[in-house]
Order: C-alpha cells, then sequence, then structure tokens
C-alpha cells in the first residue's frame, strides 16, 4: 500500500462526499470498484469520518428527508437504508399516515372507492410505496 495510492483512494472518497452523502457501505462498494485495496478503502473512510467529512448519521437523515418527500413509506425507506447498512434510524418525526392519504388522493382523487377491486388496486399501490396495514387503511378514513 503506498502513500500516493492511500491519497488517491482518500480523494475519490472525497468526490463522491462532494457531490452527495453516502454511507460508509456505499463508499466501500464505490472504492471497491474503483479497484482500491481494501486497506486503502478502510484508511480513507476511517479518515473521513474522523474528520466528519463522512457521517452514517448525516447520510440517514438526508436519505429519510428525501424517500419522504418522494412519497415513499416507512417500510420502503427502512429496507432501503438497511440496504445501504444504516440499521440505526428514527422515522418518529414523520407523519405517514397524512403522507399516505395524500398519495393515494394524488393519484387516484379523493373518492373512496366502494369497489373492491378498484380499493385493493389503490391499497396495493400504496404498499408498494412501502406503506404498513395501518397507514394503508386509513388513508381510506374520511376527514
Amino acid at each position: 500500500m503506498t502513500r500516493a495510492n492511500k491519497q488517491t483512494c482518500y480523494a475519490s472518497a472525497m468526490q463522491l462526499l462532494v457531490r452527495r452523502e453516502h454511507s460508509v457501505v456505499e463508499l466501500t462498494q464505490k472504492l471497491t470498484q474503483k479497484e482500491f485495496d481494501q486497506d486503502e478503502i478502510e484508511a480513507a473512510i476511517d479518515l473521513l469520518v474522523e474528520q466528519n467529512y463522512q457521517s452514517d448519521a448525516r447520510f440517514a437523515a438526508e436519505f429519510i428527508h428525501m424517500r419522504f418527500n418522494q412519497g415513499k413509506g416507512p417500510i420502503k425507506i427502512g429496507a432501503d437504508l438497511k440496504q445501504r447498512g444504516i440499521d440505526q434510524f428514527d422515522l418518529t418525526g414523520f407523519d405517514f399516515y397524512t403522507l399516505a392519504k395524500d398519495i393515494r388522493v394524488r393519484k387516484f382523487g379523493q373518492e373512496v372507492p366502494s369497489d373492491y377491486k378498484e380499493k385493493t388496486k389503490q391499497q396495493r399501490f400504496l404498499q408498494s410505496r412501502g406503506f404498513n396495514f395501518e397507514h394503508i387503511n386509513q388513508s381510506f378514513e374520511a376527514e
């Protein structure tokens, strides 16, 4: 492991972080694809964490806001975070009940379907967005 390779690995990681936040897992995957040595990758990421240029907590917060604003539910957000190596995150500050209803109304209109087939279609749509059973059922309740 040469000093030049260490610096190049660090610079590559920094370039990725300048564009957007990345989790440690994402950075490791991308740097591995660039064929850096595992020791170089670990050293670069450790230094970035120490300098507070990389933070899984900051990444998770940004990621959750982005996915919430895209209309994704807590199940999908949680699965996406876990896939990126984030196991600790907090979704309590987000109103997924209102979001599910807003998404349903935006896609299908204000009227609650009386037809079973149409209702299950809407439920499947919300389920594909990552909403749980409670959020989906409450999205059909009249105000």
